[in-house]
C-alpha cells in the first residue's frame, strides 16, 4: 500500500471483475455479463477508490439480477465457488449483501458464511452488528465455535472496532467488554490467521482503552506460545507509545540501566527521495541481563507541525556491560501514505518507551 505503483483498488479490474461476471452468468443464464461489465467500467471508474469501486460493482450487479433479493442472493451463492478465482475482487459478493441485505437478516447471514470463504466478509457484517447488535453478537459466537477457520476469523475480524476501510463499530469503541469473551475463546485457535485477527481486534480496542487491554491480556497469560504471540502483536502500538503497563507485561522495564553514545546521522542534508543513516551505541550499565527494546522515532517536517512514525529497530536481551552498535536507514521517499517535504526533520532514539536522545537533519527539495 505504501508504493504508489500498486494500489489495492487496482485489484478491481476488467480481468478480476470479468471472472465474477462469468461466474454469475454460469449460475443464471438470464444474467448478461457484457452489459454488467459495460456498466461497471464507466467514465468515472478511474476516479473511484477501493470501497467506491466495490460498491459500484455491487450496484451494477444488482441491476442485472432478479428484483427479489433472496432470488438474487441464491444466484450469487451458486456463483461463489467460481468467483473465487477473482481473488480480492470477490469481496463484491459480500458487499452486495452489505448494500442490499440489511433488511433480510435470515437470508443474508447464510450468504455471508459462503462469501467469507472467497476473501472475507469482515466489512459486510458491520452494518448488521449496528442494526442487530444482540443477534449478531450471538452469531459471532456461533461462528467462533465453527470448525471452519474462515468463519472463526470473521468472528474476530468482523467485530474489530476500528477495522481499516470498514465502518467503525462505535458501540465497541465505547464499551468493548462484550468482545472479550469472544476473543478469549479464540486465543488458542489452531489457526495463526485467526489468532492474528484476535490480536488486531485487541490492538483496535487499545486505541480507546489501553489500560483495559493490558489488564485483559495480563489475565490471559498462561505461558502458551499462542497467547504470548497475541500479546506481542496486540500491544505493538502501545509499546511504540511507551505505555508502561504494556512494556512491563512483555518484560521491558522503563528507565533501563543503559548508556547511549556516538549518536550521528549521515548525511546531514539529503534531498527528498534520499535516505540517511542513523548510528549510535547502547551499553548496559547493569549487573544483570535486561530486556531492551530500541525504537527510532522519526519526526517528518510539515508546515503545520511534524508527523511522527515509530520504527522497531532492535529488541533483545542486553547482558551486563554488553554494547549494541546500531545503524539504521531512514528512507525519505514519498509514499501514498506519507508525504516528504523539505525542512528540518529529526530522529529520536527510544529505549523501553523512553526517548533518550534526538538528532536533526535537513531535507531539501
Amino acid at each position: 500500500m505504501g508504493d504508489e505503483r500498486f494500489l489495492l483498488k487496482d485489484m478491481f479490474n476488467r480481468e478480476t471483475i470479468g471472472v465474477i461476471a462469468d461466474a454469475v452468468a454460469a449460475a443464471d443464464s438470464r444474467f448478461d455479463p457484457a452489459a454488467f461489465l459495460a456498466s461497471v467500467f464507466d467514465d468515472e471508474w478511474g476516479d473511484r477508490e477501493l470501497k467506491q469501486r466495490m460498491r459500484h460493482a455491487a450496484e451494477c450487479l444488482r441491476v442485472g439480477l432478479p428484483d427479489d433479493y433472496g432470488a438474487a442472493l441464491e444466484i450469487l451463492v451458486r456463483a461463489a465457488p467460481s468467483a473465487d478465482a477473482a481473488g480480492f475482487a470477490a469481496m463484491i459478493l459480500s458487499d452486495f449483501v452489505e448494500a442490499f441485505g440489511i433488511d433480510d437478516l435470515a437470508a443474508s447471514i447464510p450468504a455471508l458464511e459462503v462469501f467469507t470463504r472467497n476473501v472475507s466478509a469482515e466489512f459486510a457484517v458491520r452494518p448488521f452488528l449496528v442494526r442487530y447488535p444482540d443477534r449478531m453478537l450471538e452469531q459471532m459466537h456461533v461462528w467462533a465455535a465453527s470448525d471452519q477457520p474462515d468463519l472463526r476469523r470473521l468472528a474476530s475480524e468482523g467485530t474489530r472496532p476500528r477495522l481499516p476501510w470498514g465502518m467503525a463499530l462505535k458501540q465497541y469503541q465505547a464499551d468493548p467488554a462484550p468482545l472479550f469473551p469472544l476473543l478469549e475463546g479464540l486465543a488458542h485457535d489452531p489457526s495463526e490467521v485467526v489468532r492474528r485477527s484476535v490480536a488486531n481486534n485487541l490492538n483496535d480496542i487499545a486505541k480507546d482503552h489501553p489500560d483495559l487491554v493490558v489488564d485483559v491480556l495480563a489475565r490471559w497469560q498462561d505461558g502458551s506460545a499462542e497467547v504470548s504471540g497475541i500479546t506481542r502483536h496486540a500491544l505493538r502500538v502501545l509499546l511504540k507509545q511507551g505505555h508502561i503497563g504494556a512494556l512491563r507485561l512483555l518484560g521491558f522495564e522503563p528507565d533501563p540501566a543503559v548508556a547511549l553514545s556516538k549518536l550521528s546521522v549521515e548525511p546531514g542534508t539529503v534531498p527528498v527521495g534520499g535516505k540517511v543513516s542513523v548510528r549510535f551505541t547502547v551499553r548496559s550499565t547493569a549487573d544483570e541481563p535486561q530486556s531492551v527494546m530500541v525504537d527510532g522515532v522519526v519526526h517528518y517536517a510539515r508546515p503545520t507541525g511534524a508527523t511522527t512514525k515509530v520504527f522497531k529497530w532492535k529488541t533483545g536481551e542486553l547482558g551486563p556491560g554488553e554494547t549494541w552498535s546500531i545503524e539504521r536507514s531512514v528512507t525519505l521517499k514519498p509514499m501514498s501514505t506519507r508525504r516528504i517535504e523539505p525542512g528540518i526533520h529529526s530522529c529520536e532514539v527510544q529505549i523501553n518507551g523512553d526517548r533518550v536522545a534526538r538528532i536533526e537533519f535537513e531535507v531539501t527539495a
